[in-house]
């Protein structure tokens, strides 16, 4: 089974971090959060931290586990295990390295969005609030309160 971890970016404005797959990748123009596979011998952490250079050039600064699925795409033989991570990361801006484009979207415009099959109770969850990435994080510790 494939393990993939995916960051939930919450800015201090409430707008999560989504970012819209190429054309030519598979599920075209889906919407999704950052993140990916885990490769041989890498932690979650690192994976996640690594995935957010190549995509985003992202610093990932702190990640704390906030739920799991399990999900089978028709266009793949494989079951993924998909770790959602409540993440922060350095910098203020980020450029869409590996996507069509990123948007800051608010919890309740998440539903506007075509998102991967995969994450749509985590949507429902971070559009009516019962979810809150960035209160997770800062009862974490080492991030200053809001």
């Amino acid at each position: 089974m494939k393990v993939v971890v995916t960051a939930i970016i919450e800015r201090r404005d409430r707008r999560f971090l989504i970012g819209q797959r190429r054309r030519d990748d598979t599920s075209p123009l889906k919407w999704e959060f950052p993140g990916g596979k885990i490769e041989e011998g890498e932690t979650a952490e690192a994976a996640l931290a690594r995935e957010l250079r190549e995509e985003l050039g992202a610093t990932l600064e702190k990640c704390v586990e906030i739920g799991r699925t399990r999900h089978k795409y028709a266009s793949s033989p494989e079951e993924l295990e998909i770790r959602f991570y409540a993440a922060s990361i350095r910098e203020t801006e980020v450029t869409p390295k590996e996507f069509e484009q990123i948007v800051w979207a608010l919890p309740k415009e998440l539903g506007n969005y075509d998102f991967l099959a995969a994450n749509i109770q985590l949507i429902a969850q971070l559009a009516t609030g019962r979810l809150k990435p960035g209160e997770i994080l800062e009862q974490a510790g080492d991030l200053p309160p809001k």
